[in-house]
């Protein structure tokens, strides 16, 4: 998962897309870089780290330009910890194109052989980013006739991009001296959206992963990118959009409204932080159903993102809403940390419990997902350690079963706790008096209850349905069998050999 944003405005940029980071910096924490355009010529710089640490005032000197684009990053399969794979990416033929892409695509290593025996194109990195930027570059200057592009040249590219591209993928390019393009995957799994502004020297457009970068930077949203459609904004400000996949479907993923997005974004016309005081309300009848709720004292948060569901949990059970934990917000959001180890030390340093809110209470604590586990396990062991009698636990998602390979960082069945679990196993481990779950029907209800609109989600996590269609048992194991070599931080022996994963191919 991370965030992107394109722009074409009026006065220089390099202010814009740094501040537009900062807003999106909860959906990367390991790499931030912005590319701007002058001319024909484009500038550069990106590195390891937040956006406050990356970029310093000699950098932002060296970004000239009127138009340009940004990239956070979060590590997602394949991705290594270095600069080289920090985006945006560039390449100068033809035309000179930069991307940043917010997803994972599923058929990286075909496309890479395409490249090789075909196109005759070299990746320098294993970032499936290059790869797309790649495509785009090659199918761009297949559709150009002679040496100059039209909006119907660039879509024409497009079309073709989405025809050998599968996975999920949001993306903003430029291309120097034409403009800003946008465009996202036929299925509509990774967000996009488009705002204006209106300036003096006329009217501005700013591209981003969520609405709320565009409010908190003073653009009007104006509607999300369609699934496979593309937006091409040129250096004039002349606006152009294009369906360019027929046959496509929206298909959100519903992470983004469990955890990724900030609560004040609207994605595909759904407020997110509705949608999670919707998943509270579908929650509080399970908990009713499940658990005594008169034996419940009080109900906590896990901050920040379970707060909306677990203030409407407590109003709808009629039961006391506290503030047990006190959040440290120099940490960064340990799901995205890499190693167990990390987490395990990132949590205490993150989370300090009050005693005085869980001395002798029975407390029901109530966070958005579980997914290592890690978290979970270290805050019950807080809330005892600060004198509550019995925890319960409850989950606005439900169990995390299955490996994601649209762009969320949990591709390895050992790392997932409900992996090869019943649910009591996962209370054990966590060691919980008791384990509340949402259902997955309830959880999708709760944002098809605010946006009708939205019939079928991107939720392979939960219930192993790959709606891309080539996602395989195979593809998986190779998945795994790559992380596993990389990543050598984590302390969970693999579970592979011990597990039946239950695989489910997408359905019509």
């Amino acid at each position: 998962m991370c965030g992107i944003l394109g722009v074409v405005a009026k006065t220089p940029v390099n202010q814009l897309l740094y501040d537009g980071l900062l807003l999106l910096q909860h959906r990367g924490q390991d790499a931030a870089g912005i590319a701007t355009c002058s001319g024909k010529t484009f500038a550069m710089h990106k590195s390891s780290g937040l956006v406050r640490d990356v970029f310093r005032t000699r950098n932002m000197r060296g970004l000239p330009g009127l138009t340009g684009i940004a990239h956070v990053r979060y590590p997602t399969a394949g991705s290594a910890n270095n600069d080289e794979e920090a985006q945006p990416f560039y390449v100068n033929a033809p035309f000179g194109v930069t991307l940043a892409h917010n997803g994972n695509l599923t058929n990286t290593e075909q496309l890479k052989e395409e490249m090789f025996r075909r196109d005759r194109r070299h990746v320098n990195t294993e970032s499936d980013s290059e790869v797309l930027l790649n495509v785009l570059a090659n199918e761009l200057q297949a559709a150009a006739v002679g040496v100059s592009l039209d909006p119907d040249t660039i879509f024409r590219a497009v079309a073709e991009l989405h025809k050998r591209v599968q996975g999920a993928y949001a993306c903003v390019a430029e291309i120097a001296g034409y403009g800003v393009l946008a465009f996202r995957d036929p299925l509509g799994i990774r967000p996009l959206c488009y705002g204006v502004a209106e300036s003096q020297q006329g009217t501005e457009y700013l591209v981003a992963s969520e609405s709320v970068a565009l409010e908190g930077l003073g653009f009007r949203l104006v509607r999300d990118i369609a699934p496979g459609e593309a937006v091409f904004i040129d250096v004039e400000g002349n606006f152009h959009a294009r369906g360019c996949a027929p046959g496509a479907s929206l298909n959100p993923c519903v992470f983004e409204y469990v955890y990724f997005a900030r609560p004040d974004s609207v994605i595909d016309g759904v407020s997110v932080y509705d949608a999670r005081l919707k998943m509270g309300e579908y929650l509080a009848e399970k908990v009713r159903r499940e658990l005594w709720a008169g034996d419940i004292d009080v109900v906590m948060p896990i901050p920040d993102t379970s707060r909306p569901s677990a203030l409407q949990l407590a109003n709808r059970l009629n039961l006391d809403y506290r503030e047990g934990f006190i959040k440290n917000r120099y940490v960064g959001r340990t799901f995205i940390m890499p190693g167990q180890s990390v987490r395990r030390k990132s949590v205490r340093q993150k989370l300090n419990a009050m005693s005085i809110e869980f001395r002798g209470k029975n407390v029901l604590l109530v966070d958005d997902s579980i997914v290592r586990g890690t978290t979970s396990h270290e805050i019950v062991q807080m809330a005892r350690e600060a004198g509550a009698n019995k925890i319960y636990f409850a989950s606005a998602a439900p169990p995390v079963r299955y490996p994601n390979v649209y762009g969320i960082d949990m591709p390895t069945r050992a790392e997932l706790i409900a992996s090869g679990r019943s649910d009591d196993e996962i209370r054990r481990s966590i060691g919980a008096d008791a384990l509340v779950y949402q259902d997955i029907e309830s959880m999708q209800q709760s944002i098809r209850d605010l946006g009708p609109h939205l019939g079928r989600f991107e939720a392979s996590c939960f219930n192993g349905e790959y709606i891309t269609g080539n996602v395989t048992p195979e593809y998986l194991d190779r998945i795994e069998r790559t992380r596993l070599g990389v990543d050598r931080t984590t302390e969970e022996p693999v579970r592979k050999a011990q597990m039946n994963l239950q695989f489910n191919s997408a359905r019509d």
